[in-house]
C-alpha cells in the first residue's frame, strides 16, 4: 500500500484552495495511504484560518515570508518525505482533480518512472479563448496533454493546449516534461535528485527539474486517467502579467544556458541584448537580473488573490 502526500502551496488563495480540497476528499483512494499538506507562503488575507475551518483533516505548515513555487513546495516536500510518504503529489491550489487523479500512483510499480503527470483542461470559464467554444465544449479545452521542448529556440509548450479533447490524447506516453501543476514524483527520485532549484523561484522550475531527473535515468510520464481542471495562473493573477512576463524572461535564461545545444545558447544571449535595448522595462530587468545572478525573488508586483 502506497503512501501519497498531497502538497499544495497556497498564497491569498483561499477560495481555489477549499475547493481544491474539496475535489481531493472526493476522490477515490483505495489501496493508498493518503494525507494532505497545505504550505501557506506568508498569505495576507486570513486563509490559514478559513483553509483550516473548512478542512480540518488537512495538516498546515505556515510561512512567514513568500517563498515562491520552489520553496514553498519543497518546504512541504521534506514534510511528506518526514512523514514517510513513498510518493509526493505537488498539486497547483487553483486545480479540481478528478475523483480517478490518484491513477497516477500505480504508474510507480515500475522502478523506472519517475514524475508522471495527469491529463489537465482548463477549468471551465477560464479558457484562453472562451469565445471559440460551445458551452458543451468549455471544460473538456486541454491546458496540458504531455509537454515538448523546443532547444532549437528554447520553448517549452503543451501538447493539446487550446484543443477540445475527443480521446485524442488518452494514450499515455513518455514526455519531454511533466509541468508541476500536477506532478506526481516518488521518494526515491527526490532522495537521489534533490528538490525543485529555489533560484527559479517561479516559473519553469518544473522543466529545470525534469531534466535533471531524466538525466539521473529516470522516466517521465503523461497518464490520461488522471484528470485535472486548473484556473492557470489563478495564484500569479492571471498569465501574460508583468509577474510572468519577468520570470518567464529570466528563468528561460537559466534554464536555456544551462541545458540547450550552443547555438541555441549564442542565440538567447543574442536575444536578451536586443531586450536591455527594445525588451521593454520588465525585460530589461529580468535580463540584467539574470547577468548580475540575481536569483529567486526578485521582482513582486502588487497582486492580490482571492
Amino acid at each position: 500500500m502506497k503512501h501519497v502526500s498531497i502538497v499544495i502551496v497556497n498564497w491569498n488563495g483561499k477560495n481555489d484552495t477549499i475547493a481544491c480540497l474539496a475535489s481531493i476528499k472526493a476522490m477515490k483512494k483505495s489501496q493508498i495511504v493518503l494525507d494532505t499538506i497545505v504550505v501557506d507562503n506568508g498569505s495576507t488575507n486570513n486563509s490559514v484560518a478559513l483553509i483550516q475551518k473548512a478542512h480540518p483533516w488537512v495538516r498546515i505548515i505556515s510561512l512567514q515570508n513568500n517563498l515562491g513555487f520552489t520553496g514553498g513546495n519543497n518546504v512541504g516536500m521534506k514534510d511528506a518525505l518526514s512523514h514517510k510518504a513513498d510518493l509526493v503529489w505537488l498539486l497547483n491550489n487553483d486545480t479540481i482533480v478528478d475523483v480517478d487523479a490518484l491513477s497516477l500512483v500505480t504508474m510507480f510499480d515500475d522502478a523506472s518512472v519517475g514524475v508522471a503527470g495527469s491529463k489537465i483542461y482548463f477549468q471551465k470559464g477560464h479558457e484562453y479563448h472562451r469565445e471559440r467554444y460551445t458551452k458543451d465544449q468549455q471544460g473538456k479545452v486541454l491546458w496540458y496533454a504531455g509537454g515538448l521542448v523546443d532547444w532549437a529556440n528554447m520553448y517549452a509548450s503543451h501538447n493539446g493546449v487550446d484543443e477540445v479533447d475527443y480521446g485524442q490524447y488518452d494514450t499515455p506516453k513518455e514526455t519531454h516534461f511533466v509541468t508541476g501543476c500536477s506532478f506526481m514524483i516518488s521518494r526515491d527520485v527526490i532522495e537521489r535528485v534533490g528538490m525543485l532549484d529555489e533560484k527559479y523561484y517561479l516559473y519553469l522550475e518544473d522543466l529545470d527539474y525534469c531534466i535533471r531527473i531524466q538525466r539521473a535515468g529516470f522516466r517521465l510520464l503523461y497518464i490520461p486517467t488522471s484528470r485535472v481542471w486548473h484556473v492557470n495562473a489563478g495564484s500569479s493573477g492571471g498569465a501574460g502579467n508583468t509577474l510572468h512576463e519577468y520570470y518567464m524572461t529570466r528563468n528561460r535564461l537559466l534554464v536555456g544556458l544551462r541545458y540547450a545545444p550552443l547555438r541555441t545558447k549564442i542565440a538567447l544571449i543574442r536575444e536578451a541584448l536586443g531586450f536591455l535595448y527594445t525588451g521593454g522595462k520588465i525585460k530589461r530587468q529580468a535580463v540584467i537580473d539574470a547577468c548580475i545572478g540575481k536569483w529567486g525573488k526578485q521582482y513582486d508586483p502588487k497582486n492580490t488573490a482571492n
